[in-house]
């Protein structure tokens, strides 16, 4: 009796009831700071993206002769929508927003058939000259544009390309191309090949297994590229202002610089016009979200 007792002393006194509440560690103190620095980098980060944003925005709901009077970096007396209106009526923007859609649409659906087609060659044939090919379009990534933009000029007089929409279009596609080809073989890896080989045994030719087995299952990724092209092909300055010479066919990003010179004292209204500029990429994003993070998403968790 007497050690049986001692025994269930000894028992509740070590602390093994169930009910008790059990200490846990102590989280070290080196990646509770880690993690502190981390969120406020991210917060760092977010407050010096968003800034610029910020004060155009502030910029365009003031009214010009206030700015003039008062400076950019002071209080509003009153906030107005008349620079948005101005921008959108004085300067045709409904006209470059065209431009910009007869470039920007068909350029990424031309992207994305093209790239599409080769990445399927590369990641689902057994073919010889798959590895080379994969490098030979990764590498026009790598070419500077700006160092042939003298050839690139004569061989768009030559063929009577320069100044089109066409010539505009055909620079995209070759830029954009070896990177979506990249993305894309990547994710079809990631398929599993008894799919091809179940749609073989069905008797499904070559195309019928691209356009209707793979093609299919690569959506997300489809979806996140034309997010990022249409962004890319949208916002581009470079080749816009140097292959097109008519100021009423470039498109809307391009054309900011005619307004720019038209309206060089009044800021205010070229803020507006930016904003106004950046519109349709907000659309596409919220439009294509969610397959856009799910193609992020899927990519980084296969193979």
């Amino acid at each position: 009796m007497t050690a049986v007792t001692s025994t269930q002393a000894t028992g509740s006194g070590s602390g093994s009831d169930p009910g008790s509440p059990v200490a846990r560690p102590a989280r070290p103190l080196g990646p509770r700071l880690a993690g502190g620095a981390a969120q406020l980098f991210m917060v760092a980060m977010t407050l010096l993206w968003v800034t610029p944003i910020v004060f155009a925005l502030y910029v365009a709901l003031r009214p010009i002769t206030e700015t003039n009077k008062l400076g950019y970096v002071s209080l509003p007396h009153h906030l107005t929508l008349s620079n948005f209106v101005d921008a959108w009526t004085q300067s045709d923007m409904w006209k470059f927003f065209l431009n910009s859609v007869w470039v920007t649409v068909p350029a990424v659906l031309l992207t994305l058939f093209l790239a599409s087609c080769v990445a399927y060659v590369v990641s689902r044939l057994n073919l010889a000259f798959n590895i080379p090919l994969l490098i030979l379009f990764t590498a026009g990534n790598l070419l500077p544009q700006q160092v042939i933009i003298t050839p690139l000029y004569r061989i768009y007089l030559a063929a009577h390309i320069y100044n089109t929409y066409a010539g505009l279009i055909l620079i995209n596609l070759s830029f954009q191309l070896g990177f979506c080809v990249f993305v894309l073989s990547n994710y079809m890896k990631t398929v599993p090949t008894e799919i091809d080989e179940a749609a073989l045994l069905d008797g499904a030719s070559l195309w019928t297994r691209y356009w209707r087995v793979i093609l299919p299952l690569c959506r997300p990724a489809l979806a996140a590229l034309a997010t990022l092209l249409t962004t890319w092909i949208y916002n581009d300055f470079f080749w816009a202002i140097t292959l097109i010479s008519t100021g009423d066919k470039r498109p809307v990003t391009s054309a900011l610089a005619n307004l720019q010179g038209q309206f060089v004292s009044n800021q205010n209204m070229i803020a507006a016009a930016a904003l106004i500029a950046a519109i349709p990429t907000l659309v596409v994003y919220v439009l294509l979200q969610k397959q856009f993070i799910a193609g992020l998403s899927l990519g980084s968790s296969k193979g």
